[in-house]
């Protein structure tokens, strides 16, 4: 399935890096930037989310709360989070079924791996409706910023 730009955004509710439950659904009222990740602790991650955590108060400027996706661990993710000093939620997607709804997933990734999520960005407007989407097929790419930016200040 591939949502694209006036879609309802697919609800869901994941376990943070915090181990507690988060819904989109409770976002309603502020805009969502929603990343997705491959893997923390990788290279090009490492950057998307560097990159997030750098540009937070023009998110927050925007009334924007930025919420992170990954298949990792809720354990794995906190420690990221630590060690790069996140300040955004970050989400455990562990069962893949968000990653999935969203278009967002590898079936067959690289050694051998399956299910794991691909680099992607979602910009959610107030009422749930997508404003941005972009999947990216390669996992060396970062999603557009720029892109992205633009979306939030329509």
């Amino acid at each position: 399935m591939t949502l694209k730009v006036g879609d309802i955004a697919p609800d869901f509710t994941l376990i943070s890096s915090e181990t507690k439950p988060v819904s989109l659904n409770s976002f309603r009222g502020k805009k969502v930037i929603l990343h997705f990740f491959p893997a923390a602790f990788t290279g090009v991650c490492t950057t998307q989310l560097c990159t997030v955590r750098d540009a937070i108060h023009m998110y927050e400027n925007e009334a924007a709360t930025v919420l992170a996706v990954s298949v990792d661990l809720p354990f794995t993710l906190a420690k990221f989070k630590e060690d790069q000093k996140l300040n955004f939620t970050l989400l455990s997607d562990f069962n893949k079924e968000v990653s999935r709804a969203y278009g967002s997933i590898y079936e067959d990734w690289i050694l051998g791996l399956k299910g794991v999520s691909k680099r992607a960005a979602f910009v959610i407007d107030e009422e749930g409706k997508i404003l941005y989407a972009e999947v990216l097929e390669n996992a060396g790419e970062l999603p557009s910023f720029e892109n992205i930016n633009a979306a939030l200040g329509a």
